[in-house]
């Protein structure tokens, strides 16, 4: 994936994420001309404690997402 594409796909992402603004994503070429990206970041609970969080996109080789999932802990 080129880096103006990765660019547009992370600015997507922060917009709609924001607790994963200014993380870089791993980036993983998959079989069917499709790219993962997977961000992680931790976020604080009400009650102070951390809680990782990791959110996997997939985009195809124009910059589509065409899923996105997220995870806690």
């Amino acid at each position: 994936m080129d880096k103006p594409t990765l660019d547009s796909v992370c600015q997507k992402i922060y917009r709609q994420h924001p607790e994963f603004k200014g993380k870089h994503p791993r980036v993983r070429a998959l079989t069917n001309g499709n790219s993962s990206l997977v961000f992680e970041t931790r976020v604080t609970t009400a009650d102070g404690h951390p809680l990782p969080r990791t959110l996997r996109v997939t985009v195809d080789e124009t910059g589509k997402i065409l899923k996105i999932s997220t995870s806690r802990g």
